[in-house]
């Protein structure tokens, strides 16, 4: 989720959460998604679902992403890898977006995301069922993602944030690597935002350069977040510490995130519109970026620490 948002609440009640599992269905040979009475856009910020144009990043980096919800396709030839299914809702929009850019969606042969809120892996279900890709997931996001969002330490209660359960096909570890065909991307645990909160990077080609293109997980804290005395995420602050940690030792030339906002896509889409070159190489607003949210978390965690014990 980004800063600053609340989850959203609507009732649906457990028998027809259940139901949702049937939401792929098949009629005259065509694959579509059925309908389902969960939130509407306008119950979400209006970015997550406002549609944005398909592109080549760099090499075979694409963004097929919304406005606000960030997803990425890196192509092989033997087959592409999808991170972030984002909401239910934006799985129509992820398979216009690809097939766009003239790949096909059925291609997909592995679903990778950035860490397991609604807004990123809701859509993993039916991506599975539409493509037959294997999902990897860090390890400590994994009964969140099993469990369709239910068993996660702050969200689990909220009606919103729930979603079809996913079987998990490889459980990752910190800095194991996932290879398809001639890519390979990185998995670097930066906890905190969820338990396997997971930030990618990968080597892709920028004309004759080769550069390291980081895909942040998330560092925001979000509203009601306890950063102490938090029963359900007791190491939660010493996560945040490491995440921090991590992110700025992380060499990053493609600055990028689960969030379009976090890397500044609209202005840096509307440059390479213009004609400027690698608008998205941007080592020092990684930098800045990664400075600013632990600037942020530092002083949520003292204003947290001043409070007297509820």
């Amino acid at each position: 989720m980004p800063p600053n948002t609340a989850p959203t609440f609507f009732g649906v009640s457990p028998v027809l959460s259940a139901l949702r599992n049937t939401l792929i269905r098949t009629v005259s040979g065509v694959l579509v998604i059925s309908a389902w009475p969960h939130a509407t856009s306008a119950q979400y910020p209006s970015d997550w679902t406002a549609p944005f144009p398909a592109f080549r990043v760099t090499g075979n980096l694409y963004y097929v992403g919304s406005q606000g919800l960030a997803s990425y396709l890196i192509t092989t030839a033997e087959g592409h890898i999808l991170i972030n299914s984002n909401l239910e809702s934006s799985v129509p929009q992820l398979r216009e977006s690809v097939e766009s850019l003239g790949f096909k969606f059925a291609d997909i042969k592995i679903l990778l995301i950035s860490h397991a809120h609604w807004d990123h892996d809701a859509g993993s279900a039916a991506i599975k069922a539409m493509t037959g890709a294997r999902y990897f997931v860090m390890d400590a996001d994994v009964p969140v993602v099993e469990s369709g969002g239910r068993s996660d330490y702050q969200y689990g209660s909220t009606p919103s944030a729930v979603y079809p359960p996913t079987t998990v096909d490889r459980v990752l570890h910190d800095r194991e690597e996932v290879r398809l065909g001639d890519v390979t991307l990185i998995a670097h645990l930066t906890p905190g935002h969820t338990k396997g909160c997971t930030t990618w990077s990968l080597r892709v080609r920028n004309g004759t350069q080769e550069l390291v293109a980081v895909i942040v997980g998330s560092p925001n804290v979000n509203p009601g977040t306890s950063l102490v005395r938090n029963a359900a995420y007791p190491q939660i602050q010493a996560d945040y510490e490491m995440m921090f940690r991590r992110l700025r030792e992380l060499p990053a030339d493609i600055f990028l995130g689960s969030h379009g906002g976090y890397f500044g896509l609209e202005g840096k889409y509307a440059q390479m519109q213009q004609g400027v070159q690698a608008p998205f190489v941007d080592p020092e607003g990684y930098r800045r970026y990664v400075a600013s949210k632990e600037a942020a978390f530092r002083a949520e965690l003292a204003r947290q620490l001043a409070a007297p014990p509820q």
